[in-house]
C-alpha cells in the first residue's frame, strides 16, 4: 500500500470440531487470524462467513457468532459484517485483512541452512477431537485441545518478526509435516525434526496407540510421505501424529541459531511457550524425521 504497509488477506471457515457452539466460533476465529500472525502481521477487521442449517436454533448460531466475535475482540479485530448463506451444516469462519511491514513480512520461504525450528503450539488436535466424535475422549484431554485451539498465535507472531525469523507457517490441515514440506520447498532446503522435541497434546499418544486418526491424516501421508524420511525406530502412530491435521496449531518459524536464547527468554517472560524441535539443513528440499539422542 505504501513504503510501511502490505495488505494481508485471508479467508479460512470449517465444519464444527467441537460440541460447544461458543468454544467452536473461537477456534474458527483464532484459526483464521493465525494466517496474518504466521505472515508476521498485525489483524484489523474481519467479515464473517457462515453457513448454517434452516432448522439451527437461533441461540446456537448467536453462540458461534459471539465465539468469534469475542475472540476477534481479543486480537484487536472489528469484525463489520459478513455473509450468511443455508447449509445442511454449520460453517463457520472468517475473511482477515492485516497490515504488516514489507521488510518485516514473514513467508513460507527463507529457511536457511542452520536456522533452529521452533513451535508454538503441541499437536494432536486432529486425533483428540476424533476421538471426541467417536465418545472416546477424556473430558480433560478435549478440555485442553480446545483451550490450545482458542489460543491465538498474536504472541508467536511478534516474537518470530521480533527475533528475525526467516521463514514462517501456522500448521493446520496438512499437519506438522505437510507445512513443514511446503516450508522446505519454498525454501529450497531440508529441515530435520526431532521426534522427542515435538510437544504433544495430553492424550494424543494414546488416542494414537488405540488407532484413532481423523481421515485427513491418511490423506496427508498419501500426499507428503514421498518427501518425509523417518528412521526406522519411528512407528507408524508416532508418524501419523505428524501427519494429523491441527486445527487452530501453532507456528513453525525458522530463526537464526544465535537468536534462539534471546527468543526462548522472552517467549518465558511473555508466557508464550515453544519448543525447540530441530533445524534447517541443506538438502533437496525433504524432511527427516530422527530421535535426538
Amino acid at each position: 500500500m505504501d513504503k510501511d504497509r502490505v495488505l494481508l488477506v485471508t479467508i479460512d471457515f470449517f465444519t464444527p470440531v467441537v460440541d460447544d457452539a461458543y468454544d467452536y466460533g473461537a477456534i474458527a476465529a483464532a484459526n483464521s487470524l493465525s494466517d496474518i500472525y504466521a505472515m508476521g502481521g498485525t489483524p484489523f477487521l474481519g467479515l464473517n462467513i457462515t453457513a448454517l442449517p434452516a432448522q439451527l436454533p437461533l441461540e446456537i448460531a448467536a453462540e458461534i457468532l459471539c465465539g468469534g466475535a469475542e475472540k476477534a475482540r481479543e486480537a484487536g479485530v472489528v469484525i463489520v459484517g459478513g455473509h450468511t448463506v443455508q447449509d445442511n451444516e454449520p460453517k463457520y469462519g472468517l475473511v482477515v485483512l492485516g497490515f504488516a511491514h514489507p521488510h518485516k513480512l514473514l513467508t513460507k520461504g527463507g529457511a536457511q541452512p542452520g536456522d533452529i525450528l521452533l513451535l508454538s503450539k503441541p499437536i494432536g488436535s486432529g486425533v483428540i477431537t476424533t476421538a471426541l466424535k467417536a465418545e472416546k475422549v477424556d473430558p480433560g484431554d478435549i478440555a485442553e485441545a480446545v483451550r490450545l485451539m482458542k489460543q491465538l498465535n498474536k504472541t508467536a507472531g511478534e516474537l518470530a518478526v521480533k527475533f528475525g525469523a526467516h521463514a514462517a507457517t501456522d500448521i493446520t490441515g496438512f499437519g506438522l509435516l505437510g507445512h513443514a514440506w511446503e516450508m522446505a520447498s519454498a525454501s529450497g532446503v531440508g529441515l530435520r525434526f526431532h521426534l522427542n522435541k515435538i510437544p504433544m497434546m495430553p492424550g494424543a499418544e494414546r488416542y494414537a496407540s488405540e488407532g484413532i486418526f481423523p481421515g485427513g491424516g491418511f490423506n496427508n501421508e498419501d500426499f507428503f510421505s514421498p518427501h518425509v524420511h523417518f528412521v526406522k525406530e519411528i512407528n507408524h502412530e508416532a508418524q501419523m501424529l505428524l501427519y494429523d491435521p491441527q486445527t487452530s496449531g501453532g507456528i513453525l518459524m525458522a530463526l537464526p541459531p544465535g537468536q534462539g536464547d534471546a527468543l526462548l527468554q522472552s517467549a518465558s517472560e511473555s508466557g508464550q511457550a515453544l519448543w525447540l524441535v530441530g533445524e534447517v539443513v541443506d538438502g533437496e528440499r525433504g524432511i527427516e524425521v530422527d530421535i535426538e539422542t
